[in-house]
């Protein structure tokens, strides 16, 4: 029997983000999932529940508040751990995220350690080595 890692969904199109979660996360005992769009995370995020949700709100085809507010209308979601990540910190959205629930909104571009603190707070993820 193997370990279950927790699972942490990352929906950001932004290549240099995407980099950073994978180097922000390599050490962690996660299973991370990175997808481009809101389309492409709908797939799995329709069947299945993630430990944790990060999402973006500046998507290519559909605002990630909207795509919450989407996945929140799903019984599997009604209670999913999300984080909401941005370039634009305006209060509005800060706003919207809180009203759907959202455990955190963290302004872009944040640190390594920030993305680190904040899966491990959330999930309870340890690093692979201990």
């Amino acid at each position: 029997m193997g370990i279950e890692w927790p699972t942490v969904v990352v929906v950001d199109n932004s290549p240099a983000i995407k980099k950073l979660f994978e180097r922000s996360t390599r050490d962690l005992g996660i299973e991370l999932l990175i997808f481009d769009s809101a389309a492409d995370s709908w797939a799995y995020l329709n069947n299945a529940k993630p430990d944790l949700l990060i999402l973006s709100i500046i998507l290519p085809d559909k605002n990630g508040l909207t795509l919450l507010n989407d996945l929140r209308k799903l019984p599997l979601h009604k209670n999913t751990s999300v984080i909401m990540v941005s370039s634009k910190d305006y209060a509005q959205d800060r706003l919207a995220a809180n009203e759907l629930g959202v455990l955190d909104f963290i302004p872009k571009p944040m640190p390594m350690q920030t993305i680190t603190d904040v899966i491990v707070k959330y999930t309870k993820a340890k690093t692979k080595s201990g």
